[in-house]
């Protein structure tokens, strides 16, 4: 995959992020595309069109999904559906679904490229805004153009490379070491913390998705900080061990949209309702970094610490040997039992 592809994609995310049009061309189609997020009203003028594209989960939220003839349903279309911003604002945000409950009606049709469409999803996921979009075909010349296959290859953990390591004493271990990681175009830093002394053992392993409101704020609606802090003391008791703490909040959707995951909550939904409701998927992590990482450090095989065996399933899809699945029990408090209730009924987390 090539670095000028890698380029051009980041180009269109910087794009999307600053509220500009840019292009994403399929095998079956290109799109001209307007983040609603970050769209202004004049921009959109300039723009040209008032067709919104949504995610197939939030268009599962809004009913649309009748429309399509698909099982599973990929990006909708609605034609003409917002004259602005603010309109295409309350049909996208869940969090104002309370303030406009009637929405339409609409009529879908078909997004002129499936594979852009669905490209686009993950652009701005990945920009952790909602997945909507102003919407044309292309037409004339595009001031920020990539493909579907540039975006894969800015996206490709093979990309990945180690960028700088240090010793870092920490309270859990004097000797460890930190190991950051970096792809040439991408802007998020993994890292890894290596804790204790190599040897011929597989190391303890905690894949740890980053959480500022937990690892850092010391939230209590959610286990991130005391599964951090305990996995790092585990790892001491052991022969040795690798923190892996992976630039993916919220489960991959970012920051703001994990905080208006928490505002959803707060109205009564669940953590896989609310995300789905976003507009997201329950998982967008992308497990292939860790197995990247982990390549980088010539690490094949590992006792995995975790409650998810869908993170066994996924490393060892990366080619990673999960010789042992480590469980990590911590208690409870009221403002996280159901959160830990929803990993255990819905995601299937062995608590």
């Amino acid at each position: 995959m090539s670095d000028a592809g890698a380029r051009s994609a980041a180009r269109a995310i910087d794009a999307l992020r600053r509220g500009w049009p840019f292009r994403v061309t399929g095998p079956d189609g290109a799109l001209d595309l307007l983040a609603v997020e970050s769209a202004r009203d004049t921009a959109l003028v300039q723009f040209g069109s008032n067709d919104v594209l949504l995610s197939g989960e939030r268009a599962v939220t809004l009913k649309l999904t009748n429309q399509r003839p698909a099982a599973a349903p990929g990006p909708v279309r609605l034609a003409n559906a917002a004259s602005g911003v603010a309109a295409a604002l309350a049909i996208a945000d869940p969090s104002l679904d309370l303030a406009h409950p009637l929405k339409g009606p609409f009529r879908t049709i078909p997004t002129g490229g499936d594979s852009a469409a669905t490209t686009a999803m993950t652009m701005a996921r990945h920009a952790g805004l909602l997945p909507a979009f102003f919407v044309c075909e292309a037409a004339g010349d595009a001031e920020t153009a990539c493909s579907i296959d540039d975006v894969a290859a800015l996206l490709d953990p093979a990309r990945l490379d180690i960028a700088a390591r240090a010793r870092l004493p920490v309270e859990a271990s004097e000797s460890a070491e930190i190991v950051a990681f970096r792809s040439p175009e991408e802007a998020s830093d993994h890292v890894a913390l290596v804790i204790g002394k190599r040897d011929d053992n597989p190391p303890v392993v905690r894949l740890h998705s980053e959480c500022l409101t937990g690892d850092v704020l010391g939230s209590l609606k959610c286990d991130c900080g005391p599964q951090l802090h305990a996995a790092l003391h585990a790892m001491a008791d052991a022969p040795w061990g690798v923190l892996l703490y992976l630039r993916q909040e919220g489960r991959g959707i970012g920051l703001v949209n994990k905080l208006r995951a928490y505002a959803l909550q707060d109205q009564g939904y669940d953590t896989v309702d609310a995300n789905l409701r976003l507009g997201f998927p329950v998982e967008a992590r992308d497990f292939a970094i860790a197995g990247r990482m982990l390549e980088l450090l010539n690490i094949p095989r590992i006792r995995l610490m975790t409650n998810n065996p869908e993170k066994v399933a996924r490393l060892q899809r990366e080619g990673v040997e999960v010789v042992e699945r480590i469980p990590l029990a911590l208690p409870t408090n009221k403002y996280n039992e159901q959160y830990l209730a929803t990993k255990r009924d819905r995601t299937g987390h062995q608590l």
